[in-house]
């Protein structure tokens, strides 16, 4: 059996290869961009939740720029959406399941080093949260889209519950490696869920009946 060290790595590789190709292949279906721009949106997608976290618990340099495997990983991933485009695109639900892989492992391995780091059980679980949908709200910024984190069918939820399983599990003593499986799973099952039977979080009164009469805010 894994170390629990070895398999949070592991994870966490695979969560930045997946994100970097869902956020690749979001661009490529959100805008026209070259080469350049398709590296540079799925690298920021892989990528820009981590930072943030590492900058929030002063982990300098973020571990990102000291070590070039997640460059590597979320390029692979960017690359693969760049040149696979359009066999993919034949699988739509291909994107959603890569992005519920990349935040159920990031929700977990961000929680985690916010715990190693000495974070209390409240920042941990919001920092988990944080690098799960930090890169993504960066890359729908950039592209000049609304957040999915805002509008998106139980997103950040199942980040934050992921995060708070490992969190709970620590305190409670349990296996390290039980609480990572566990918290991955259930962040995962959740986000599919929420896709498959359409759940939402409550959105504000006002706008629901805007909605509802067919009046969208903006005029359009």
């Amino acid at each position: 059996m894994p170390e629990p060290s070895s398999l949070l790595l592991v994870l966490d590789l695979v969560g930045t290869f997946a994100f970097g190709l869902n956020g690749a292949l979001t661009a490529v279906r959100a805008v026209r961009v070259d080469l350049v721009g398709v590296l540079a949106l799925g690298m920021t997608t892989a990528l820009g939740g981590g930072i943030i976290r590492d900058v929030l618990i002063g982990s300098v340099p973020p571990a990102t720029f000291s070590d070039l495997t997640y460059l590597g990983a979320a390029a692979a991933g960017a690359l693969v959406a760049f040149f696979l485009s359009i066999p993919l695109e034949r699988f739509t639900t291909i994107i959603v399941v890569f992005d519920a892989v990349g935040l159920s492992v990031f929700c977990v391995t961000g929680a985690t080093k916010a715990l190693d780091f000495g974070l209390g059980p409240v920042q941990a679980v919001l920092l988990g949260g944080i690098t799960a949908v930090g890169g993504g709200t960066v890359r729908d910024v950039l592209i000049r889209r609304v957040p999915a984190v805002l509008v998106s069918d139980l997103y950040a939820v199942p980040a934050l519950v992921g995060a708070a399983i490992v969190v709970a599990g620590t305190y409670a003593g349990f296996a390290p490696l039980l609480g990572v499986l566990a918290a991955s799973a259930a962040c995962f099952v959740i986000r599919m869920l929420g896709v498959v039977f359409e759940l939402q979080v409550p959105s504000a009164l006002g706008r629901r009946r805007a909605d509802d009469d067919g009046d969208e805010p903006g005029g359009r």
